[in-house]
């Protein structure tokens, strides 16, 4: 196993949708930054740990670029580039024709999907933390003195478990495109619209820690909920990765059978 993880981190290093997934990260940070210099004309508001100012921009308000970067990215980003690099990793021995080449030395199929399989999980830890320090970094030089410890910690917290829920809730996609055995570019449009759903889901009380996207957040503990909640969207998330798990399996069975 350590063999075809290597193996596949070596492949990534060279394949350029791993800068485009990264560009998408930065450029994502960019424009919630631009979107931080418009004026917050309400009363207070305080989100958990945060407040934002009345007359103030919001980017000068302590913690306002850390927290709203997090469901901005979930919603219309990060889900879909990770997406697009897991299905990228699975359908590339296929497209590449070196699938054939693969099975003479022999190498386990299984043991190879579940290789990349756990690069696209890293990936999506990764990508969640690269942001988290652009906007913790950010915010560090806007003004580090009105930061704490707790309100750093609990961002950090909050974009891990974004990564890990992220995963698990795209993962049927990253699972189904090859069975289809369309272009993994596929993978990008439909989870940008599983993603986007996540938006009119979020209005349903009931969907809002049912929908796989929206029980991300509640996953990280973005959402203020009751306990009862936050296990039933943890199962939500569990039950994808399960779904996942099945569709590669049937997968592999089938090209065996080919």
């Amino acid at each position: 196993m350590c063999t075809l993880l290597w193996a596949e981190y070596r492949k990534l290093r060279r394949s350029n949708i791993v800068w485009i997934t990264i560009f998408a990260t930065v450029l994502l940070a960019i424009i919630v930054f631009a979107e931080g210099q418009g004026i917050h004309d309400g009363p207070d508001v305080q989100y958990g740990l945060k407040v934002v100012y009345e007359g103030s921009r919001y980017i000068d308000n302590a913690g306002w670029y850390m927290d709203e970067a997090q469901p901005l990215a979930t919603m219309f980003v990060l889900p879909a580039v990770i997406s697009l690099l897991g299905s990228y990793m699975i359908c590339r021995e296929e497209e590449d024709d070196t699938m054939k080449s693969l099975r003479l030395i022999p190498v386990d199929e299984g043991k190879l999907v579940a290789a990349k399989m756990m690069i696209a999980f890293v990936f999506s830890v990764l990508l969640y933390l690269l942001l988290f320090s652009i906007t913790f970094l950010t915010e560090a030089l806007l003004h580090f003195s009105d930061l704490s410890v707790e309100l750093v910690l609990s961002c950090m917290k909050e974009y891990l478990l974004d990564g890990i829920g992220v995963f698990l809730a795209i993962s049927p996609i990253i699972a189904v495109v090859p069975c289809m055995k369309k272009s993994y570019w596929l993978a990008l449009v439909f989870t940008e619209l599983y993603s986007i759903a996540g938006l009119f889901a979020g209005m349903s009380s009931r969907l809002l820690y049912l929908y796989p996207i929206d029980a991300i957040f509640n996953l990280s503990g973005y959402h203020i909920t009751t306990i009862g909640k936050k296990i039933v969207s943890i199962l939500v998330l569990l039950l994808c990765g399960c779904l996942s798990v099945l569709l590669l399996k049937g997968l592999n069975r089938r090209d065996k059978k080919e």
